[in-house]
This record gives structure tokens, sequence and C-alpha cells, in this order.
């Protein structure tokens, strides 16, 4: 299973499909996902009236131990969705809304890292070729699309905000907090200069290691050198001093 960057760095609640939004009488999947496998991790919500109830407790359908099935969503399903393992330990919170209206924003249920492209879509219940979709972040109007879609690029923490859809003849979708997180982007700049630092560090080491022996190598050349040398040249005063006698 593939995981992003918000799981890859601690215990997370993954919902799927990954949106916080969803029509009534949808499905959802929660599963909890923890890097340093610890067990005993389950789905729990806090309910409309502000109590606390486990995956299974009236709600959902566990399907593994750490997985919860929501088969047939209703308003009374939205709310904060969370991880909590036996030891108390809390995962990240997600809000989850489960509407009414005829028009959601599908927008990433988890925080996105920075630099990533998002893609957010305004989905209507009954699709037409002649929709005509605007997006607002904070209240404002961004962008208009025909096709239901709004792309971020290269997101940063400004893009973070409150989104919503609206679709012409006036129906608007609900809104969705789009979070941006950028210590995955720094984690992974700090994690690139740490290898490079150590990449460094290691070819530094082989050099130190390695040098007295290319120093020993180099040295004995040069002496087998000089000797070679030095034994050719007697060898060639040998031959002039026979020579000469031979002459003489």
């Amino acid at each position: 299973m593939q995981l992003t960057p918000f799981c890859l760095m601690l215990s997370c609640l993954r919902v799927s499909p990954d949106r916080s939004q969803f029509f009534r009488y949808d499905t959802i999947s929660l599963t909890c996902e923890d890097q340093l496998n610890t067990t005993g991790w389950k789905v729990k919500r806090k309910t409309m009236g502000g109590g606390i109830r486990r995956c299974s407790s009236g709600w959902g359908s566990t399907s593994s131990g750490s997985t919860c099935i929501i088969g047939t969503t209703y308003p009374t399903d939205s709310g904060v969705y969370w991880c909590e393992s036996v030891d108390g330990k809390r995962s990240n919170g997600v809000n989850i809304t489960i509407t009414d209206r005829t028009l959601l924003l599908e927008s990433p249920a988890l925080p996105v890292s920075e630099g990533a492209t998002v893609t957010l879509h305004c989905k209507a219940e009954m699709n037409s070729s002649d929709h005509v979709f605007d997006f607002y972040k904070d209240g404002h109007h961004i962008s208009s699309s025909s096709t239901g879609e709004l792309t971020i690029l290269s997101a940063t923490k400004s893009d973070e905000g409150l989104y919503m859809c609206s679709v012409s003849g006036g129906v608007e979708s609900a809104s969705s907090w789009l979070a941006v997180d950028a210590s995955f982007a720094t984690s992974n700049i700090t994690s690139a200069a740490s290898s490079c630092s150590i990449s460094v560090f290691r070819v530094m080491c082989h050099l130190l290691v390695g040098l007295p022996y290319l120093l020993s190598t180099i040295l004995l050349g040069l002496i087998y050198r000089d000797r070679k040398r030095a034994a050719r040249t007697v060898s060639a005063r040998r031959c002039s001093n026979n020579v000469i006698m031979e002459v003489v």
C-alpha cells in the first residue's frame, strides 16, 4: 500500500476514498496505519451528542483489527474520527462531512506535502455537461471550470485554507479545510543533506584508509625503478671495462 507523506511520518488515520466529504449512502473505509508497528489501534469517533465511541459500538463494522467500514453513510456520521492505541496514544483527527446536498467538494482528507500537486474535484450528484463550476477559497472566488477540477501546482502554506465550490443554479457544496504540511518537504531536504554529508564522510574515510597503501605502493615502485636503473648502470660499466681490456 502506498503511503502519503503524512502517513510516512507518524501514526495516522487513512480515509478511503481519500476525501473529507461524502454523499449520503456512500461507503467509507477507515484504516489505522502506524510506521512503528504498534498493535491495538482502533478507529474512534466523536458522536453528535459529544460522546466517544469506537468502531462497531453503534456505528461501523470492523473488517480487520485496525480497519473500520461504514457501509451506508448518513449525515449523523459527520464528525471527527481518529485512531487510538490500547495505551491511549492518538493519531491525527480527520473531520468527515456526510452531506445531503447535491454537490460536494472532493479534497484530500490528510494534509498534503508542500510542493505537491493537488487537484480538487467539484462533484454533482447528477452529472450534466452544462455545468459550470466555481471554486472559492476563504470566501473568495478563485476559479471557474467546466470540468469541475481545480489544480494547485506546487502547493505552499499560502494555499492552505477553507475551500468550497458551487455550480450554475446556485447550488453550493459544504466547505473543507485543505492543510499543507511543510515538515515533509523540509525533512526530505534535511535527509538529502544528511545523506550527502554521510557520502562525503565515507569517501574521506576510504581515502584516509587507502592513502597509506597508495603511498607505500608508489614508494615501492620508485625504489624498484631506482634499483633497476642502478643495475643497468652497473651492467653497462662492466661491459665498457671488458671492451677496454680486450682492446689493450
